[in-house]
């Protein structure tokens, strides 16, 4: 067995080139060995900069490429679909960008994909593979607050320029589609349930009719979850989880810092001035590493990847409800 799976990166997408390639290169189970480009010299100039060997001026011609293993799509996210079924098609392995999809249906049509080619498909919330959050899964588990009866998030940006992809309705821009997406994720992982029903309200962007201020409430079995999200608020991000005994809350939820150590708050509830609270410290870790690494890993000794398409699916199950319930005002009911 191969110690390392071989990457592939579609486009040079800005989330790629920042945050997830670097990562991904010092991971210890991934190697990035190709990027493609539908400019050539684009793709070079991003292969030089980040080490990577092998440049193509078409996402086809890394298709083509034998000696690729796997995937990384960072496309526009109408496009996420359709090269996901095309990588899969080229028996590559996917780790597509969230959202996986712009609706249920379109997520639910990789089922036959994957079936039919036998690779793997996941979406990359990278938040499945860090530190903290696999401690938060831990805490609930071990009853540290009792019955988690509320989950509450929080996830803001400011961005008013049009050319800006996440701005633009035809790309499925938008906040529920770019940072909601994480709340109602969170929400069901913390849970570990789907909702049952749904309400929202959604405030779009006069001119680029982008939602810019969402909020909504998940009506889980066994308990609630509320998030908002903006993508024209003060930045700002943090999510409590609170149970019948304690609280616990993650300081810096989906952007962990690399230059300091991230921190979770567990309050026993004994005083309100924050007394009884407790702080975990974790290391400094890149989740986009960690993230590269537990899904290589996965390929390599063929388990289950961490956010597989059932999950996914599930996820965009929630953002179609939000939407539909935003836009008749009433509850809308789970499927």
């Amino acid at each position: 067995m191969p110690n390392k799976l071989r990457w592939g990166v579609l486009s040079t997408a800005a989330i790629g080139l920042r945050k997830v390639i670097p990562a991904m290169q010092q991971g210890e189970y991934t190697s990035v060995v190709a990027i493609a480009s539908r400019d050539l010299a684009k793709a070079q100039e991003a292969a030089k900069a980040q080490g990577i060997p092998t440049a193509y001026g078409s996402y086809e011609e890394l298709l083509a490429d034998p000696t690729i293993d796997a995937i990384y799509n960072p496309l526009p996210n109408q496009l996420h679909i359709p090269w996901t079924i095309k990588s899969a098609e080229a028996g590559k392995h996917v780790l597509c960008e969230k959202p996986l999809s712009l609706t249920v249906a379109e997520a639910k049509s990789l089922l036959a994909v994957r079936s039919r080619t036998g690779v793997k498909i996941g979406e990359a919330f990278m938040i499945r593979s860090a530190p903290q959050w696999l401690r938060l899964r831990k805490l609930i588990n071990q009853g540290r607050i009792g019955e988690l009866r509320s989950v509450v998030g929080f996830f803001s940006y400011f961005n008013t320029d049009p050319t800006n992809i996440r701005n633009q309705v035809e790309s499925g821009g938008g906040a529920l589609m770019d940072i909601g997406c994480y709340l109602i994720h969170s929400s069901r992982y913390a849970f570990a349930q789907e909702p049952t029903r749904v309400v929202a309200r959604i405030e779009r962007d006069p001119k680029m009719h982008t939602d810019r201020l969402t909020s909504a409430l998940l009506d889980f079995p066994t308990g609630q979850a509320i998030f908002t999200c903006s993508t024209q608020l003060v930045p700002y991000q943090r999510v409590h989880f609170l149970g019948t005994r304690g609280r616990i809350e993650i300081e810096i939820p989906f952007n962990a810092p690399l230059d300091r150590p991230t921190r979770l708050f567990v309050d026993d509830g004994s005083d309100l001035s924050g007394g009884g609270i407790t702080t975990e410290t974790f290391p400094v870790c890149n989740q986009y590493t960690a993230q590269g690494d537990a899904f290589s890993k996965a390929v390599l000794e063929n388990t289950e990847i961490p956010v597989p398409l059932e999950d996914a699916i599930k996820n965009m199950a929630v953002i179609d409800a939000i939407l539909h319930s935003a836009n008749s005002g009433q509850w809308a009911p789970m499927p």
